[in-house]
């Protein structure tokens, strides 16, 4: 018989308590519905998100919620049971965003929509649609953990900002998703020398761009996508703005690379070879009439237009396996880009330097007058370094310089610049984008509210038995 003495008794009852202190609490599932139901639920959003406490999850019942949300507790679901019939709606409402996370890691949003917040004017901040924010403006990596799947971005007027939106923070992904009619793009992450970031599934369009990626680089993926009827397709780009450090480098080792100081704005990274390992990758997209005039747009010369590809200032990046047709200006557009443009005391020159484009195929683009299915510029601007870019295996028509595969071939260790051709027709697209110059061609119109989106198909999958809806 076993016999524990009084002494034993008491050590075991400590350590059992210690080991149920140390244990996390249960997750909770908060409820929320519009709906007159017997059980305890909140009428918003936001007030769930209030109550919640990190590990909780938010189960949103169908309805519309006219509601702006704001989330600062980390490690929360988001979760509506209903892609389509889930609607966090901005009414136009101007000045504030749809759902922003700010500076909390490992939030998940999913499967619902967010639609038709607005800027208070062209130019403004807000506008948003769902926004995990890391730390706008701060320059710093301030969150990491940020998820969403099964989401639907769109607004019918002019003046909404970006559509699905992530600065300032690493370590996501965005799959099942949809953004159509912004001003600025349908879908951006930005400020994040080393993102680690996955796009996968994504339908972007009507949008002034589709897809931006400002100053974000190392491990970043975009594939399985479709960019179709905006003004420019996918742009990746080097800007000297808030979404500090530039440049956009999709080098392996980007977060060590060279980045502009106060005291040396040309202190850009330098790649020596074509033969260079690269993380920020864009395979196996359809990108496709990206030549609309009538999208929105921001207030701002915002790029060119009738471009599939644009690569402006960026570095080290691999564009392979896509199929890009019916852009009228470019398939591909490769080019350097000082900005702001000079003469001005703080341009940074950044080069266009170390990118791969393979196996691409490339079908009736640049159908207008100087275009082409794919172009390289550089060699005018500052280092004057736009070296290192190759072109290997694409299919294609036409190309500016002629003979891309053979000079700019991918078998050659290094390549020279592209050389100054395409500068006067660079400078004619943006000329054609930017309000008040007299070449202007741009309409800005709403676009429409899209059709029903892919939900999500086990809604309920997941969630703790902790609450009523699931």
């Amino acid at each position: 018989m076993f016999h524990c003495s009084p002494r034993r008794l008491a050590l075991f009852a400590a350590a059992a308590l210690a080991l149920l202190a140390a244990a996390p609490a249960q997750a909770r599932v908060l409820d929320v519905t519009k709906r007159h139901v017997g059980f305890a639920h909140y009428t918003t959003i936001q007030r769930a998100v209030n109550a919640a406490r990190s590990g909780d999850w938010i189960v949103i019942d169908r309805g519309v919620y006219p509601e702006t949300v704001k989330i600062t507790t980390s490690n929360l679901h988001l979760r509506g049971l209903d892609r389509n019939r889930v609607i966090v709606d901005g009414r136009h409402r101007k000045s504030v965003n749809g759902i922003e996370v700010l500076k909390a890691n490992n939030v998940w949003i999913e499967n619902l929509t967010v639609r038709n917040f607005d800027r208070p004017n062209k130019d403004g901040e807000a506008g948003n649609q769902i926004w995990w924010n890391g730390g706008d403006g701060s320059g710093k990596v301030g969150a990491r953990g940020w998820y969403g799947q099964y989401l639907t971005a769109y607004d019918t007027g002019v003046t909404g900002g970006y559509g699905l939106f992530a600065s300032n923070i690493v370590n996501g992904f965005l799959k099942h998703v949809y953004a159509s009619g912004f001003a600025d793009s349908g879908i951006y992450i930005g400020a994040c020398p080393d993102c680690n970031a996955v796009v996968d599934d994504a339908l972007v369009e009507r949008n002034a761009l589709g897809y931006s990626g400002t100053n974000s680089g190392g491990r970043v993926t975009v594939k399985n996508s479709i960019f179709r009827k905006n003004t420019f397709g996918v742009a990746p780009n080097s800007l000297n703005n808030d979404d500090q450090p530039p440049p956009q480098d999709g080098s392996c080792n980007s977060a060590r690379n060279p980045k502009p100081t106060p005291s040396n704005l040309q202190n850009l990274p330098t790649f020596s070879s074509t033969n260079i390992r690269r993380c920020s990758i864009f395979r196996n997209n359809l990108v496709e009439n990206n030549n609309n005039l009538n999208a929105p747009e921001s207030g701002g010369t915002d790029g060119t237009w009738g471009v599939g590809f644009e690569w402006p200032g960026d570095y080290a990046d691999l564009i392979q396996n896509n199929t890009i047709r019916n852009n009228v200006n470019f398939g591909i557009l490769a080019h350097e880009f000082p900005n702001p443009f000079p003469p001005v005391a703080k341009t940074i020159y950044f080069q266009v330097s170390g990118n791969k484009f393979a196996n691409n195929r490339l079908v009736n683009n640049g159908t207008r007058s100087g275009g082409a299915d794919i172009g390289l510029e550089g060699g005018v601007f500052g280092s004057m370094q736009s070296v290192n870019n190759c072109f290997s295996g694409n299919s294609f028509r036409t190309s500016i310089p002629a003979n891309i595969q053979g000079t700019w071939g991918c078998q050659n260790a290094t390549t020279p610049n592209g050389g100054p051709g395409l500068l006067g027709k660079l400078i004619q697209l943006l000329g054609e984008t930017s309000p008040g110059d007299p070449t202007y061609l741009r309409h800005p119109q709403g676009q429409p509210a899209p059709p029903k989106q892919k939900t999500m198909p086990r809604p309920c999958g997941g969630v703790p038995h902790t609450g009523t809806l699931c």
